[in-house]
């Protein structure tokens, strides 16, 4: 067992693993058994995947998971692994500023010492998936009341802004600039633009947010050399392994009940390792 309680060396060893060419990579896990996983393979941090995390708590992604069941789930990875563990918190689980301020605190006491706030907004707020981000002024000031809420129990919890301009085409590396300064102002820590993978692009992102550059990646993306080239600190696969992870589970299903065979299953974890590493206490 490890982290119970964040404390202040913890969340600054996390703040200080965000290097601009030496990227904190982040193969993002979504339960106990693929953050130890990841722990194993080798990173400095765990953080989840609030796509991931819902879909195992049988809820789509997108600001629909109640804030006690997700933070539970982060609790079990935080307690999970001996490295410092980031929560994806989507929007913030809350109507208003105050409640994000609430959600902070829970994400404390569950052990995580970085969270991502999004400012994308969804269904009644939004319409939808595609709908709009919420205004500049609005979403800085949940920043700020997150940071008001981790500086006032004395943990420097590091606060990834993320910025949904590229990902919903609502807009290029202009606003994104703007929308930065303003969630760093506000208090946050880091800029995370998910779909800006385009070497130009993330090359005058990094050059003009006053911060560290967190980037999504997956098939098709740069490689994390070529983006620590470009100066990114932060490197995450968000929802992709978990992706990965069910489209083995839908294949080997779909052979067992059709062609009766099992040739998907090839490359599975052997029992008894997964067992004996997973299964003790930590």
């Amino acid at each position: 067992m490890t982290n119970q309680k964040p404390t202040h060396e913890t969340a600054l060893a996390f703040h200080a693993l965000h290097i601009p060419g030496r990227p904190l990579v982040l193969p993002n896990a979504w339960d106990t058994v693929s953050a130890r996983l990841v722990e194993e393979a080798g990173a400095a941090a765990v953080a989840t995947t609030s796509a991931g995390l819902a879909w195992d708590l049988g809820t789509a992604d997108g600001d629909r998971l109640d804030r006690d069941r997700a933070l539970g789930a982060v609790a079990r990875v935080a307690a999970a692994v001996r490295v410092p563990v980031s929560a994806d918190i989507e929007s913030g689980y809350a109507k208003d500023a105050a409640g994000v301020g609430d959600t902070i605190r829970a994400v404390l006491a569950a052990g995580a010492v970085g969270v991502n706030i999004e400012d994308a907004l969804y269904d009644g707020e939004g319409a939808g998936d595609g709908g709009p981000l919420r205004p500049v002024a609005e979403q800085a000031e949940r920043i700020a009341a997150a940071r008001a809420a981790a500086d006032a129990a004395g943990v420097p919890l590091f606060i990834n802004a993320r910025i949904d301009t590229v990902l919903r085409g609502a807009g290029g590396v202009e606003e994104t600039l703007e929308r930065a300064a303003a969630f760093l102002a506000a208090g946050a820590d880091g800029i995370f633009v998910p779909g800006a993978v385009d070497p130009g692009t993330v090359k005058s992102l990094v050059a003009g947010v006053e911060g560290p550059l967190n980037v999504l990646v997956g098939p098709g993306a740069p490689s994390v050399a070529e983006l620590a080239a470009l100066g990114v600190a932060r490197i995450s696969t968000g929802s992709s392994i978990a992706q990965a992870a069910h489209a083995v589970v839908r294949r080997a299903a779909r052979e067992l009940l059709s062609a009766g065979t099992y040739d998907s299953l090839t490359g599975g974890l052997d029992y008894a390792e997964l067992n004996t590493r997973l299964g003790g206490a930590r």
